[in-house]
């Protein structure tokens, strides 16, 4: 069975799509940007700053489900320049103890509003 997940914690949808759907013991969480839930402003100007905020963003989901970064079984982050890998990396391994989920990172030519980072996951109980 299918459950819409939502949560004034996180940035509202842009677009036609949720923030995540369950389905079983299985989250799929749509990509997070560096959206403040509280003010709606983008926050890009600081890389580190910005990856935190969408690290944030994506365990406010998580934490609507009743999930954690811990039931993170897979990660997709979308940069926008491979040359701010380093500290987009050290970021989000920032929010993991052990087991580290499965991951790819994609260079991409543009995302939503212009950021320079995205990042989706698949979580299960």
């Amino acid at each position: 069975m299918k459950k819409i997940i939502n949560t004034p914690n996180a940035p509202a949808p842009i677009g036609p799509y949720n923030q995540a759907v369950q389905v079983d013991n299985t989250l799929y969480v749509s990509g997070q940007i560096a959206i403040n839930p509280a003010t709606g402003d983008l926050e890009i100007d600081d890389l580190k700053k910005e990856t935190h905020l969408v690290m944030k963003n994506m365990g406010a989901v998580l934490a609507a489900a009743g999930m954690s970064y811990g039931h993170i079984a897979k990660c997709s982050i979308f940069i926008s320049d491979m040359g701010n890998f380093g500290t987009i990396n050290e970021v989000y391994g920032s929010y993991f103890e052990k087991d580290f989920p499965a991951r790819e990172t994609v260079e991409v030519a543009c995302l939503p509003k212009n950021v320079n980072v995205e990042i989706s996951c698949v979580a299960a109980k």
